[in-house]
C-alpha cells in the first residue's frame, strides 16, 4: 500500500512538471484470488498489529497505530464506494478521525484514520474482510 501510494504520489509530481500526454499506466492491482493475512510489522522500533485482504477488485489494508486504526484501500474508481466504506464504518460503530482521498487516473486511495473505542469487539483482519466486502455491495 505504501508503495503504491508513494508511486501514486510520484506520478502526481511528474504529471504537473510535464503535462505532456503519455502512455496509460499499468494496472497496480493484478487479478488474484481474495486472501487475507495478519502481520506484526516492526516500523522504527515500534511494533504494529496489522492485516491485509486483497482482491481483484480492491487492496485493503488495516493497521493499528497507538489507540486508532489506520485504514487503506486502493481500487479503480467506482462511483459511491467511498459512501458504501463510511456507512459500514459508521454501521460497525466506528468513529471516523481522519480521511484522505488520493487519485490518479482511475485508480484510487482511500486511506482513513479511525478510532477504537473500548466497546470495539473487531480485529484489524475482521474490519479489513468487511470493508473488503463493501466493494461487492450495491449502493442502496
Amino acid at each position: 500500500m505504501q508503495q503504491v501510494l508513494q508511486s501514486l504520489e510520484s506520478k502526481k509530481r511528474r504529471r504537473s512538471i510535464s503535462p505532456s500526454p503519455g502512455p496509460s499506466p499499468k494496472p497496480l492491482l493484478q487479478p488474484s484470488t481474495p486472501q487475507s493475512e495478519r502481520s506484526i510489522v516492526v516500523h522504527e522500533n515500534i511494533k504494529e498489529l496489522g492485516a491485509s485482504c486483497n482482491s481483484p477488485v480492491a487492496d485493503v489494508e488495516a493497521k493499528i497505530s497507538g489507540s486508532n486504526v489506520v485504514l487503506r484501500t486502493v481500487s479503480r474508481r467506482i462511483p459511491g464506494q467511498i459512501v458504501k466504506i463510511v456507512n459500514l464504518l459508521e454501521n460497525l460503530s466506528l468513529e471516523i478521525l481522519h480521511l484522505n482521498i488520493s487519485s490518479m487516473e482511475d485508480t484510487v486511495l482511500y486511506s482513513f484514520v479511525i478510532k477504537i473505542g473500548l466497546e470495539c469487539q473487531l480485529s484489524v483482519e475482521e474490519l479489513a474482510i468487511e470493508v473488503q466486502k463493501s466493494f461487492s455491495l450495491k449502493l442502496t
